[in-house]
């Protein structure tokens, strides 16, 4: 054959490893239940993600009230009145509190937000416990597959923003500007309520934004030299392996009302 017209040979393809091995087989056997994490709950119906859930990430209730988009009176009395009903997004829907095409995508938003920190690797079990459904009810669900791309995705972009992870979770120290450097409006929300004390994750809460979208912004922050970089964990510094969190004790099969009791304090309190 001549070297000119030669088929070029295609490289193989080294297969990507999914984030969650139980979650692509859940996904496979078209599962209904919550996927108990170190770090989060993903509750699945028929194999589909519904929802997610993560103490690292601030929940629907708070990117809607914090926001002004809802007044969390109206976010409380949709847990009030639907929550034992598993159907809180289509109170809000028909109540006329929120459209049906806003509550997705802020859902959606959510979902990836959570999604992405309860399939962060962990040292703890990870289970799965069938039948269970979350209260919000159903909104737009979507693959499994989807969700780890996601997830994989922002992984990627963290790193190429700033390969320093010990960012994520340490507090927030702003450092002074470089003559002639600036900042984003949003940039300059988060700085002023970093003090020191504050993570991301606190800072996401406080301000009522994602939590991967206020550690894409720290990163950067951390990369122009406007945050502190703290030093990495040296490689042995791993957690020792332990027992599940005790908040998963609040996901039921059952209507959990006392969880919406403590949602209701909680919001009252703000």
């Amino acid at each position: 054959m001549n070297a000119d017209t030669a088929t070029p040979v295609t490289p193989p393809v080294t297969p990507v490893s999914p984030v969650s091995p139980m979650l692509v087989r859940l996904a496979d056997e078209r599962a209904t239940g919550a996927l108990l994490r170190d770090h989060g709950t993903l509750y699945l119906s028929e194999g589909r993600v519904v929802h997610a859930e993560s103490p690292a990430a601030p929940g629907l209730d708070i990117l809607l009230t914090t926001g002004g988009r809802l007044p969390r009176d109206g976010w409380q009395r949709a847990v009030d009145e639907a929550g034992a009903r598993r159907e809180v997004g289509r109170f809000l829907v028909d109540s006329g509190r929120i459209g049906g095409g806003e509550l997705e995508i802020c859902h959606l938003g959510a979902l990836y937000d959570a999604a992405f920190f309860a399939l962060a690797p962990g040292s703890g079990p990870t289970r799965f416990r069938y039948g269970v459904a979350h209260w919000i009810g159903p909104v737009r669900p979507v693959s499994a597959a989807a969700v780890e791309r996601e997830t994989l995705r922002r992984r990627e972009l963290l790193d190429q923003v700033w390969p320093y992870p010990a960012v994520d979770t340490s507090p927030v120290v702003p450092r002074a500007p470089a003559p002639g450097q600036s900042v984003t409006r949003r940039q300059r929300a988060l700085l002023e309520r970093a003090d020191g004390v504050r993570t991301p994750a606190a800072i996401a809460w406080a301000l009522g934004r994602p939590a991967f979208h206020t550690l894409l912004e720290v990163r950067r922050l951390a990369a122009a030299g406007l945050v502190d970089t703290p030093p990495e964990p040296p490689p042995d510094a791993r957690p020792a392996r332990q027992a599940l969190p005790s908040w998963v004790a609040e996901v039921s099969a059952d209507p959990d009302i006392a969880l919406l009791r403590r949602l209701r304090d909680a919001l009252e309190a703000l």
